[in-house]
C-alpha cells in the first residue's frame, strides 16, 4: 500500500510517494564539510527499498534508469555536433587545401631568447640617451653661477600649469601676477604621448607648496634650460623616446617634450620626489624604524601632525624597502600587527597607515624604550630585509634624554644606523638633544611646526642617503629600471630608466668634494612598445609572454589590468597574483628572479577570460635573464600550441600589383555574401599601419574592405602574416557552410544558430540573420567559449552570462541560445595543431522541452508514459516535473537547463542561486571543488565620508574660552593654529575641505581595491551515484552523473518540500574583501632579491650638516601683527621654504 508523500507543515497535492525511513532531522554538513564517497554507502543502501514490488505509486528512479537517460542526452549531443559541428568536415577541407599553408613551429628558447634580445637593444637605447642627459645635466650645473639677487621676470620658461592656474581665479599664482616669466606655447596631438606636445621646448611643474619665486628655484630653473637641447638632440638619435624628465632634489620638474599639465580640478600634489621612479633612482635600498612618541605630552594638534607625519614617511618608500612602525612611551610597542621589518609593499604601508591613527599619547616619554626597540629591530637577522640603508626616524615633541648609553651599546663606533630627529609642533622645549642625537649618528634634525612643513621635511632624509651615493661617483651611476606604474601624463602604464645625477661642484681650491644629490634622471618606456616587441598571434589564443622584476612583480602579463588610474602608488602586481599559485609556478618565479634559464612543463590551474570557470590545463614555461636589466622574460606555451598555419598565397596571387580585393576568397568577406554564405566577424587587428580601428565591427569591417581596395598582398604597410591567414580562413570557413551547413535544416534540431572561429581571426555565423543576436567577441583569441575550447577535450556548454543584480532573462521577448563548441584539431604529418573552435547555438526554449523527452520513460516519440493505480512507476522528468528537480550545471556550476519551465529565466546563473541546498550538496559530496582567489587590481567607488562635513582637515578649533583667556594668546596652540591660517590663505590645497578636494579627481570616485573571486570546477568524483540530502522529514533523495566527452553535471533531485534545512549558501560572485591576513602573510612572505648594488657608507662622507633648529618662540608683539594682516586680508609676500640643507645655495 502506497503511503502519502512526506510533508513538512502543508502536504503538497500530487503523486504519493512511496514511503522510506528517513534519519533523524538534524543539520546538513557544512561548506568545509566535505563528504567522502564511502560515507555515502549506507545511503545508498535505502535506494533500493523505494521501489519496493506492487507499490502503486511512483518512486524515485533507479540509479541504471537515470544513467540510461544520461546516455540519451551524451548521444543527442554527440549526434547534433556530428551533423552541424563539422568537425570532420573541416579537417578535410583543411587537408584539401594543405597546398595554401604550411606548418610552423614555435620554439619557445629560441623564441624567449630572441623577445629578450630584442627588450635589451629597446632599453640600451634609452640607457644611452640618460648617460648622455646626465654627464651633461651635471656639467651645466658644474659650470651654473649662483645668482642670489635673480628675480622672476628674469627666467623664461613653461610653466605647465600655468593653464590651468589661468583657469583657477583663486589660484596664488593668479593673485600674485608672477605670469611674466611664463612662456605661451602652441601644441600638436601626438598618439605616440596620448597628449598634445609641443617638440621645441621643455616643460616645468613645480609642486604646489613650493614658491616659485623662491632664489633656491630660480637657480633652478636657470641651470636646468640648458638641459633642453640635449633633449632634443636624444629625440634626433632616437625618435621612439617618450618623455625624458629631469626630477630635481628641489622638487623641480623639468621634461620633454613640453606638454600642460594634467593636474586635478582642485588639489594637485604631486611632487617629483614622492613618484616610485624618482625614490627608486635617488637612493639605495632601506631598513626604516619609524619610532613615534605617544606620551602625555604629545596631545591633540601635535599628534594628529604625527600621524601625518609618519603617513607621509610612509610615501617615500618603495618596494625595495623594509620598514615597522612602533609608538613609545614608558616602553615601546608596535602600532600594527607586524613584529619585525616587512616589505614595504601597498598593502603593508596601508596596515601602518590605519594602525598609525588609532595610537593614543598617555604616560611619560621614555627615549630609550623606543630606540632600543628600534636597534633591536635593525638586528633581526632572521628575517628578510633590505640589508642597506639602516635608519631610525624618530618623531617627538621634545624631551632632555640623549640616550647616549643605548647609541654607545648598539651604535659606536660604526654608526652603521642612521637616527633622523623630528620635532613635532610648537613648544618651547630644548631641542639640542634631537639635534645630538641626530648629528651623532650620521642622521639630521628636522622641525615640523605644522602641517605645511610635513611634506618638505618627510622627504628631505633622502638627500642624506644620497650622501655615500655621490661620494662614489663613476660606480653608483648605475642605471635602474623601475616597477611599473602609470604615467602622470597619461601615457599609461610605463617603466622608468633611472640614472641620479650628482652635484660635482667645490667650495673651492683643495675642498671636500660636494655630497649632494641633484637629483634623478629619467627616461619612459611604455609598456605598450615593449609588448610590440613579443609575438602575438602565433602563439595562439592560450600562449603568452610574460616578464617580472626582482621583486616578482610583473612587467608584461595578459593579465595585468589595473582598473584605476592616476594613483600615485606603483602598479605591484605579483605572478602568483597574476596567475593561480601552485607550486610549480613558486619554483618558476624564484628561478626568473635569480636570473636563470629554465624550461618546465606542469599540470596547473587557469582562469577562465570571464573569470566565470577555471580548467585544469598542460602549459610549458621557458624562462631567460634579459641581460643589462633586472627583468627576466618568459613565455608559456600549451602543448597543441607548439605549431601554428601560415597562410602561403602565391598560388592566388598572380600579379603583386593587384590589390587583395582581387585574390579569390576575399569575395567571401564581403557583406553581399553574408545572405548566403553567412556572416562574418573578423577580429580587431593591426592588419596595416593605416587602417582604422574601430569596435564597432560592421564599421571595422567596411574599413578593411576599403583599406584592401588600395593595398598590394606585399605591401610593407601592412602584416602579410596576418591578412594573409585572415583570407585563408575565410575560404576555409566559406567550404564549410557550403559542405555542410547550407544544406541542413537548423530548425529540426532547434539550433538558432552554426558557428566557427578560427586562430586567423575569422568567425562565421549562420545564418546571417543569427549575427544580430551575436554577444561573443569578435576576436577569437578574447572569446571565452574559443579559449576554453582550446583547453578541454569534448563539447564545451556556455549559457548566457547573468549577473545576480541583472533581470532574469526575458524569453517571451527574446529567443535565448546556448553555445556548445569543441576544437578542430589537425594532425598534419606528425604535427598537432587546434586552429579552429566549431559550434551550434541550441534554441533554450525547445532544448529544455528536449530536455524532459530525454530524461523521461518513453520509448519513442509517443505520448508520455502513465502509471495507472495498480502499477508502479518510477518518476521522470517529463511526467513528474511537480515533483522531480532535473537540471543540467556546466562545470563552473551554471545551470544550463531544466526541467522547470520557471526556471528557464535563471539559465546562466550560478546554481546555488536557483537551488542552494541541492548546489551545498553537490559540493560536499565533492562533485565541485573551490578555488578561491583575490583580484588585487579592481577599482571601487569611495567609501561614503565619516561625520566630517565639510570642515577642514586635522585643524585645531579653539573654544570661546580660549578666545577669551589671554594665556591661550601667547601659547603654542595659538601659534600652531595662526600658522596653519596663514599657510592656509597662501595655499589653498592644504585647507580646502576633503569633500571639496575630491570634487572632479578621478582618484577619489575610484580607488584601487581588493576584490575576492571564487569559482567552482569538477572534483574528483567522476562516478554515477545516489544520495541523500540528509534533514529528517525535509530530506531529499538526488542522483548526479558527470556527461561524458562534455562539461556537463545530470543531477535529477527530489523537489523540496520545506525549507529548514537551508544550511547556507555557496557564493560565487566577487566581493569586496580586505585580502589575506596580512599579518600572517608577512611571516612568509614571498622570494624575492634587492638591487644587487648598495652605497650606504663612504670613509669621505662629511657628517657635519646634520640640521639646525629654524623656529623661535612665539611672541605677543608677532601674534598681534599676524593677525592684523588676517584681518586685512594682505598675507605677506612668501619666503623661500626653508629647506633642510643649507648648502642647496650652490
Amino acid at each position: 500500500m502506497a503511503v502519502p508523500a512526506r510533508t513538512c507543515g502543508a502536504s503538497r497535492p500530487g503523486p504519493a510517494r512511496t514511503a522510506r525511513p528517513w534519519p533523524g532531522c538534524g543539520p546538513q554538513p557544512g561548506p568545509g564539510a566535505r563528504r567522502p564517497l564511502s560515507l555515502l554507502l549506507p545511503s545508498l543502501l535505502l535506494l533500493p527499498l523505494l521501489a519496493a514490488p506492487g507499490a502503486s505509486a511512483y518512486s524515485f528512479p533507479q540509479q541504471h534508469t537515470m544513467q540510461h537517460w544520461a546516455r540519451r542526452l551524451e548521444q543527442e549531443v554527440d549526434g547534433v555536433m556530428r551533423i552541424f559541428g563539422g568537425v570532420q568536415q573541416l579537417r578535410e577541407i583543411y587537408k584539401d587545401n594543405r597546398n595554401l599553408f604550411e606548418v610552423q613551429e614555435n620554439e619557445p628558447q629560441k623564441l624567449v631568447e630572441k623577445v629578450a634580445g630584442d627588450i635589451e637593444s629597446l632599453l640600451d637605447r634609452k640607457v644611452q640617451a640618460l648617460k648622455r642627459l646626465a654627464d651633461a645635466a651635471e656639467n651645466f650645473q658644474k659650470a651654473h653661477r649662483w645668482q642670489d639677487n635673480i628675480k622672476e621676470e628674469d627666467i623664461l620658461y613653461y610653466d605647465a600649469k600655468a593653464d590651468a592656474e589661468l583657469d583657477d581665479p583663486e589660484s596664488e599664482d593668479v593673485e600674485r601676477g608672477s605670469k611674466a616669466s611664463t612662456l605661451t606655447l602652441d601644441f600638436i596631438e601626438d598618439p605616440n604621448f596620448k597628449n598634445k606636445v609641443n617638440y621645441s621646448y621643455t616643460a616645468v611643474q613645480i609642486p604646489t607648496d613650493i614658491y616659485k619665486g623662491s632664489t633656491v628655484i630660480l637657480n633652478e630653473l636657470n641651470w636646468t634650460e640648458a638641459l633642453e637641447n640635449v633633449f632634443i638632440e636624444n629625440r634626433r638619435q632616437d625618435p621612439t623616446l617618450l618623455w625624458q624628465v629631469f626630477g630635481s632634489a628641489t622638487g623641480v620638474t623639468r621634461y620633454y617634450p613640453a606638454a600642460p599639465w594634467r593636474a586635478p580640478k582642485k588639489i594637485d600634489l604631486y611632487d617629483v620626489r614622492r613618484r616610485p621612479w624618482y625614490i627608486q633612482g635617488a637612493s639605495s635600498p632601506k631598513d626604516m624604524v619609524i619610532i613615534v612618541d605617544v606620551s602625555g605630552s604629545v596631545s591633540g594638534l601635535t599628534l594628529k601632525l604625527m600621524k601625518t607625519s609618519v603617513c607621509e614617511m610612509l610615501d617615500t618608500l618603495s618596494d625595495d624597502d623594509y620598514v615597522n612602525v612602533a609608538s613609545f612611551n614608558e616602553k615601546a610597542q608596535p602600532v600594527s600587527c607586524f613584529t619585525h621589518l616587512v616589505q614595504a609593499n601597498v598593502r603593508n604601508k596601508k596596515v601602518f597607515k590605519e594602525a598609525v591613527q588609532g595610537m593614543v599619547a598617555k604616560g611619560t616619554t621614555g627615549y630609550k624604550a623606543g630606540f632600543e626597540y628600534a636597534f633591536d629591530q635593525l638586528q633581526n637577522s632572521n628575517i628578510t630585509r633590505a640589508n642597506c640603508n639602516k635608519m631610525i626616524m624618530m618623531f617627538t615633541d621634545g624631551g632632555e634624554d640623549r640616550v647616549q648609553d643605548v647609541f654607545e651599546k648598539y651604535n659606536w663606533p660604526n654608526r652603521t644606523v642612521r637616527v633622523f630627529t623630528f620635532s613635532v609642533g610648537q613648544h618651547n622645549y630644548d631641542v639640542t638633544p634631537l639635534q645630538w642625537m641626530a648629528c651623532a649618528n650620521k642622521g639630521y634634525y628636522f622641525e615640523i611646526p605644522s602641517i605645511g612643513a610635513i611634506r618638505i621635511n618627510t622627504q628631505e632624509y633622502l638627500d642624506v642617503l644620497g650622501r655615500p651615493m655621490v661620494l662614489a661617483g663613476k660606480e653608483a651611476k648605475q642605471v635602474q629600471w623601475t616597477n611599473v606604474y602609470e604615467d602622470a601624463l597619461g601615457l599609461g602604464l610605463v617603466v622608468t630608466g633611472t640614472l641620479p645625477v650628482f652635484n660635482l661642484t667645490q667650495d673651492g681650491p683643495g675642498e671636500k668634494k660636494n655630497q649632494l644629490i641633484l637629483g634623478v634622471m629619467g627616461i619612459d618606456v611604455a609598456l605598450n612598445d615593449i609588448k610590440r616587441l613579443t609575438p602575438n598571434y602565433t602563439l595562439g589564443a592560450n600562449g603568452y609572454v610574460f616578464a617580472i622584476d626582482l621583486n616578482g612583480y610583473v612587467l608584461l602579463h595578459p593579465n595585468l589590468k589595473p582598473q584605476t588610474t592616476n594613483f600615485r602608488e606603483p602598479v605591484t602586481l605579483d605572478f602568483l597574483d597574476a596567475e593561480l599559485e601552485d607550486e610549480n609556478k613558486e619554483e618558476i618565479r624564484r628561478s626568473m628572479i635569480d636570473g636563470n634559464k629554465g624550461h618546465k612543463q606542469i599540470r596547473t590551474l587557469v582562469k577562465s577570460l570571464d573569470e566565470r570557470y577555471i580548467d585544469e590545463v598542460i602549459r610549458n614555461y621557458t624562462w631567460v635573464p634579459i641581460r643589462s636589466t633586472n627583468y627576466s622574460l618568459g613565455l608559456v606555451l600549451p602543448p597543441y600550441s607548439t605549431f601554428y598555419l601560415q597562410a602561403n598565397l602565391s598560388d592566388q596571387i598572380l600579379q603583386v600589383k593587384l590589390p587583395i580585393s582581387k585574390l579569390k576568397d576575399f569575395e567571401f568577406l564581403l557583406p553581399s555574401s553574408f545572405e548566403s554564405e553567412g556572416h562574418v566577424f573578423i577580429a580587431p587587428r593591426e592588419y596595416c599601419k593605416d587602417l582604422n580601428a574601430s569596435d564597432n565591427n560592421t564599421e571595422f569591417l567596411k574599413n578593411f574592405i576599403e583599406l584592401m581596395e588600395k593595398v598590394t598582398p606585399d605591401s610593407k604597410q601592412c602584416n602579410n602574416f596576418l591578412l594573409h591567414n585572415l583570407i585563408l580562413d575565410t575560404g576555409i570557413t566559406q567550404q564549410l557552410v557550403e559542405r555542410v551547413w547550407r544544406d541542413q535544416d537548423l530548425n529540426t534540431y532547434s539550433l538558432l544558430a552554426v558557428f566557427a572561429a578560427t586562430d586567423g581571426g575569422i568567425t562565421r555565423v549562420f545564418p546571417n540573420k543569427a549575427a544580430e543576436d551575436w554577444t561573443e567577441n569578435p576576436e577569437p583569441f578574447n572569446a571565452s567559449f574559443y579559449r576554453r575550447s582550446l583547453d578541454n577535450y569534448g563539447y564545451v556548454f556556455k549559457p548566457p552570462h547573468q549577473d545576480t543584480l541583472l533581470r532574469p532573462l526575458e524569453l517571451e521577448n527574446d529567443t535565448v541560445g546556448v553555445l556548445v563548441s569543441t576544437a578542430v584539431e589537425l594532425s598534419l604529418g606528425g604535427r598537432t595543431l587546434r586552429p579552429a573552435v566549431v559550434g551550434v547555438k541550441l534554441d533554450l526554449e525547445a532544448w529544455a522541452e528536449k530536455f524532459k523527452v530525454l530524461a523521461s520513460n518513453r520509448t519513442h516519440q509517443d505520448q508520455p508514459q502513465k502509471c495507472g493505480p495498480s502499477s508502479h512507476c518510477e518518476m521522470d522528468c517529463e511526467v513528474n516535473n511537480e515533483d522531480l528537480l532535473c537540471v543540467l550545471i556546466d562545470d563552473g556550476g551554471f545551470l544550463v537547463l531544466s526541467n522547470q519551465n520557471h526556471q528557464w529565466d535563471q539559465v546562466g546563473r550560478f546554481f546555488s542561486e536557483v537551488d542552494a541546498n541541492l548546489m551545498l550538496a553537490l559540493y560536499n559530496n565533492s562533485f565541485y571543488t573551490r578555488k578561491e582567489s583575490y583580484d588585487y587590481q579592481a577599482a571601487c567607488a569611495p567609501q561614503p565620508p565619516g561625520n566630517l562635513g565639510a570642515a577642514p582637515r586635522g585643524v585645531f578649533v579653539p573654544t570661546i574660552a580660549d578666545f577669551l583667556n589671554l594665556a591661550w594668546w601667547t601659547s603654542a596652540a595659538a601659534w600652531s593654529l595662526f600658522q596653519q591660517l596663514l599657510y592656509g590663505l597662501i595655499y589653498h590645497s592644504w585647507f580646502q575641505a576633503d569633500p571639496a578636494e575630491a570634487e572632479g579627481s578621478s582618484e577619489t570616485r575610484e580607488s584601487s581595491c581588493v576584490m575576492k573571486q571564487t569559482q567552482y570546477y569538477f572534483g574528483s568524483v567522476n562516478a554515477s551515484y545516489n544520495a541523500i540530502i540528509d534533514c529528517g522529514n525535509c530530506s531529499r533523495l538526488f542522483h548526479a552523473q558527470r556527461l561524458t566527452n562534455t562539461n556537463l553535471l545530470f543531477v535529477v533531485a527530489e523537489k523540496p518540500l520545506c525549507s529548514q534545512c537551508e544550511a547556507g549558501r555557496l557564493l560565487q560572485k566577487e566581493t569586496h574583501s580586505d585580502g589575506p591576513e596580512q599579518c600572517e602573510l608577512v611571516q612568509r612572505p614571498r622570494y624575492r632579491r634587492g638591487p644587487h648594488i648598495c652605497f650606504d657608507y663612504n670613509a669621505t662622507e662629511d657628517t657635519s650638516d646634520c640640521g639646525r633648529g629654524a623656529s623661535f618662540p612665539p611672541s605677543l608683539g608677532v601674534l598681534v601683527s599676524l593677525q592684523l594682516l588676517l584681518l586685512l586680508g594682505l598675507p605677506p609676500r612668501p619666503q623661500p621654504q626653508v629647506h633642510a640643507h643649507a648648502s642647496r645655495r650652490l
